[in-house]
């Protein structure tokens, strides 16, 4: 796979920031009563994460070891600050929907994570389809999360009503434990995905970790290796 392309299957599949990794866990349960406040909330981030991807890349060689944290986070103030001022200029619904959510991007541990952890120590196009393939993984994810809370939790989608009123609304999955189950029920079933492709894989020298469908393998290479 072409490296560019592999940062972004990264990204949106094996290291997604929020099912994947655990990040930016505050926004994710925050903002995500709603499909529209995850597509605000997600191409805001994605925005932020290439920027500051690209120039972090661009100045690591610049930049001294020594102030290289607080430098990253004056180059992420400086993207949220514009980000937020288009979004209070052209979308102010959404921005007083998402609230101080947009601000607390400068300390989101996915972006400070990915300037530090890849950024700095790769070409500025790498970096920057890195920045894409995270962002457009956490967007995602906060798409599918909102999504499905206002769905079930409110009977709508994008705010348009779509289940008929016979069938009440679960407002338990609109609110803070709603956020929870549902991230729950997402990181299960892509465990179990996980699971099921790891036990039909078989490599050389073992069962890639799904030793309880060969245990006979597991113990017979264990035995070989103690040898």
């Amino acid at each position: 796979m072409n490296g560019y392309l592999e940062r972004i299957y990264n990204g949106v599949v094996k290291e997604n920031p929020t099912i994947v990794l655990m990040l930016g866990m505050c926004p994710t349960l925050a903002v995500t009563t709603s499909a529209i406040n995850g597509v605000g909330m997600g191409l805001s981030t994605l925005a932020v994460l290439i920027f500051s991807n690209l120039i972090i890349s661009i100045m690591r060689n610049i930049i001294p070891d020594e102030v290289r944290l607080p430098a990253y986070i004056v180059i992420v103030a400086t993207l949220v600050t514009i980000v937020d001022l288009i979004m209070q200029a052209y979308t102010p619904g959404l921005y007083a929907s998402l609230g101080i959510y947009i601000p607390l991007i400068v300390v989101n541990c996915i972006i400070l994570g990915r300037a530090e952890a890849y950024a700095n120590k790769h070409t500025p196009m790498l970096a920057l389809f890195d920045g894409i393939g995270m962002g457009l993984g956490f967007t995602i994810a906060l798409v599918v999360i909102g999504a499905v809370r206002e769905i079930v939790g409110a009977g709508k989608f994008f705010g348009m009503t779509i289940l008929p009123e016979s069938v009440p609304p679960i407002a338990i999955i609109a609110r803070a434990p709603g956020a929870f189950l549902v991230i729950g029920v997402l990181i299960a079933v892509l465990n179990a995905l996980s699971i099921k492709t790891a036990a039909n894989k078989k490599v050389n020298g073992g069962c890639d970790g799904a030793c309880a469908s060969c245990s006979s393998d597991c113990d017979s290479n264990g035995e070989e290796a103690a040898k």
